[in-house]
């Protein structure tokens, strides 16, 4: 498989960092013009919280990116060092950050992890394996999770009510029911059955109308022929700890901002348990958001879905979620890219020389 070059430093652009951030600001700064209750008073609420909360909720953040770290290099066997699993992961966050979250960084990923020495062929296995088990983690977690809240995990908005009607339940379903199809027929193609999965996309992509993309379907099919043998003959030592390192990175990613809102309002054992539920039916809405890093359009929806428990503190917490689990990324990776590429690319034609 050959990736475009030059469509992926169009993604790595260091530039980006401000589309979303105007984005951010300027649905921030609309949401505060438009609601009359919110003044400057508002923001000085950001002063109650609980300081120890607020260094759990960071604590939590940290957490997730070691899962993250961690996992890339088991999933590796352990073929990037520490150090380079750090830089694979920053630039992965920050790929994801700057695209929209229906297009994701997958491309951008298999990019990394090739000029960090990686087979193509490995690049392409290991990116699609975290791909499916981040999904498989939603699929089986989340009627566990919403079993356990109870039913109140929709909110009881008048917004959301009038815009959208019973259609945000509908809009859930039908993502889990999309994502439940499409993570088991993945998990069949590159466990199971590649050659049989590749046949059938060539034959559903010889249709009349759907055949300029025949090509594309038959690479596709190749590519997960490719991942499919490099995955072949692992054993339960290997998935054990990648499948662990998947439900403690979603798990601490949620957790944050229970810690957060815990930070301004005391939350009960089901508060919390709704609270990690509606991120569960978020992450739904964020996932379809055509903005980048679903820019906006969570600083919208959280107010939404957590005005219930924080009253007061909904606006100001919205900021510093988005500050805590976002922002940095973007700055991170601002930072990291330009050594990131010293490193792979001049560093390697200086030794070639």
């Amino acid at each position: 498989m050959k990736l475009d070059n030059k469509k992926i430093f169009q993604t790595l652009n260091p530039n980006k960092v401000w589309v979303p951030v105007i984005i951010g600001l300027a649905i921030v700064f609309a949401m505060f013009y438009m609601d009359p209750n919110l003044t400057a008073a508002n923001l000085k609420v950001v002063f109650d919280a609980s300081p120890i909360f607020i260094f759990l909720a960071i604590l939590v953040i940290f957490f997730r990116d070691f899962g993250y770290v961690y996992r890339i290099r088991e999933i590796t066997d352990r073929q990037l060092t520490w150090t380079r699993s750090i830089y694979v992961i920053i630039l992965w966050e920050f790929a994801s950050a700057v695209t929209p979250s229906v297009v994701g960084g997958t491309a951008v990923a298999m990019f990394i992890l090739n000029k960090e020495g990686i087979k193509m062929g490995k690049a392409i296995a290991y990116v699609m394996v975290t791909a499916i088990l981040d999904n498989l983690f939603f699929v089986i977690g989340a009627p566990i999770i919403l079993y356990f809240a109870k039913g109140n995990i929709f909110p009881n908005s008048k917004l959301l009510e009038s815009q959208l009607g019973d259609s945000l339940e509908a809009i859930f379903w039908l993502s889990y029911a999309l994502y439940a199809s499409y993570s088991l027929v993945m998990a069949a193609a590159l466990f199971y059955r590649p050659r049989v999965f590749k046949w059938i996309l060539i034959k559903l992509f010889s249709i009349k109308f759907l055949r300029k993309w025949k090509h594309d379907a038959q690479e596709y099919g190749n590519q997960i022929i490719e991942a499919s043998r490099q995955l072949s003959g692992k054993s339960f030592r290997y998935w054990l700890p990648i499948i662990g390192a998947t439900i403690f990175i979603w798990s601490s990613r949620y957790l944050m901002l229970n810690a957060l809102i815990s930070a301004f309002v005391p939350l009960d054992i089901l508060d919390h348990v709704i609270v990690f539920a509606r991120q569960v039916i978020m992450w739904i809405v964020m996932m379809i958001s055509p903005t980048p890093g679903s820019s906006g359009t969570a600083e919208f929806f959280y107010g939404q879905f957590f005005t219930q428990f924080l009253g007061k503190y909904t606006f100001v917490t919205s900021i510093v979620w988005r500050l805590l689990s976002y922002y940095p990324y973007l700055l991170l990776g601002a930072i990291f890219l330009p050594k990131w590429i010293r490193q792979v690319f001049f560093k390697k034609k200086t030794e070639e020389s």
